[in-house]
């Protein structure tokens, strides 16, 4: 593909944006990974800043999930916590993201020897940090790790459930998708839901459609992680679009997982042709090398996007989220007088297309 017109790369940088899907660890800068991997070499993670574009290069999910934990592993203490997350709202904020939902997998860090409540002083400290000095307004979805079975489930709900941080608005489920159902993770996702929270499991990445039905009927999903294998069942595409149920959807994520053979192929085109809400998400951008600006711009190009279309899809972003009322109403105002401000066109952000 080539590269976006400098015009929309400008415009995209300075827009107001809010992102859906982006997770904890995977977010992790090469300078605070390197720093990471120094204080605990016997993870076996480069502590070379060059040397983790090549370590992050995947062959496949399965390999992906490999790295992914092999950082995981780096994070030790609360103190590596509160860094962490406050230092991946700061990356945010640079990108002008103003509300973010942030995937958590408490049970990695639980299960490592950090206590679940010292885990949570930690993010919760971070988040209103990041709040006061950064302007960004954070909340958390925790998710299963699949690969992890039934008992991480039990804990991750337990931890969702009974310990209930303020800022934890969702319950996912993430890892690999081949070769773990969503249909066993029924019972967490009822005590999850049952607590008021939102259900939004990953489904249909690396599997097909029967996945993304699985986590609609089964788990209650009220959005979609990934869910680009929607494209292979007409009748989902257009249950999905009646009822305004969103897929989170991560382009070059996508290309770096084997999950779709390179961007142009990319369905995001025929998803929005259907009708389906989406939001423009980065999973975890440093390891794939992008960001939530770098996805914007691939988001242009595959959608054919004007400036108009582009603020239009923030906004979008900002109605498929879970934010207060407050809080959407503040960001889609900010996108409205942003894009006021840009003389070459003029443009009209809908403010109720949820």
């Amino acid at each position: 593909m080539t590269a976006s017109r400098p015009d929309l790369t400008e415009f995209i940088a300075g827009l107001p944006k809010a992102e859906l899907h982006v997770h904890h660890v995977g977010s992790a800068s090469p300078r605070i990974v390197a720093e990471l991997a120094a204080r605990h070499p016997a993870a076996g993670v480069p502590a070379d800043v060059d040397k983790l574009a090549e370590y992050f290069t995947f062959s496949d999910f399965g390999h992906f999930i490999e790295v992914y934990l092999s950082v995981v592993d780096l994070i030790r203490d609360p103190t590596d916590v509160r860094t962490l997350t406050y230092e991946v709202a700061r990356e945010l904020a640079g990108q002008q993201v103003r509300y973010a939902e942030l995937t958590i997998t408490p049970y990695s860090s639980v299960h490592r020897g950090i206590a679940a409540e010292a885990f949570l002083e930690a993010i919760e400290d971070a988040r209103l940090a990041a709040e006061r000095d950064l302007g960004i307004v954070l909340r958390w979805c925790f998710d299963i790790p699949g690969e992890a079975g039934l008992a991480a489930a039990a804990e991750t709900a337990r931890i969702a459930t009974e310990l209930a941080p303020a800022g934890l608005v969702s319950f996912g489920l993430g890892g690999p998708e081949i070769g773990v159902s969503r249909p066993q993770f029924k019972p967490y996702f009822d005590m999850a839901r049952a607590a008021g929270l939102h259900s939004v499991p990953h489904a249909g990445e690396t599997t097909g459609p029967d996945t993304i039905w699985d986590s609609i009927r089964v788990l209650g999903a009220e959005r979609i992680g990934h869910g680009t294998s929607a494209v292979q069942d007409p009748e989902l595409l257009a249950y999905l679009a009646e009822h305004r149920i969103p897929l989170e959807v991560c382009p070059t994520s996508n290309v770096a997982t084997r999950a779709v053979p390179e961007l142009a192929e990319h369905p995001l085109a025929e998803l929005v042709a259907a009708g389906v809400q989406v939001s423009i998400n980065s999973d975890d951008p440093p390891m794939f090398s992008t960001d939530l600006n770098s996805e914007y711009a691939i988001a242009a190009e595959l959608l054919s996007l004007d400036r108009a279309g582009i603020a239009a899809l923030a906004a979008d972003a900002v109605t498929a989220s879970f934010a207060p009322d407050d809080v959407k109403s503040r960001v889609l105002a900010e996108i409205e007088t942003y894009t006021a401000t840009i003389p070459v066109e003029s443009i009209q952000v809908p403010k109720g297309r949820a």
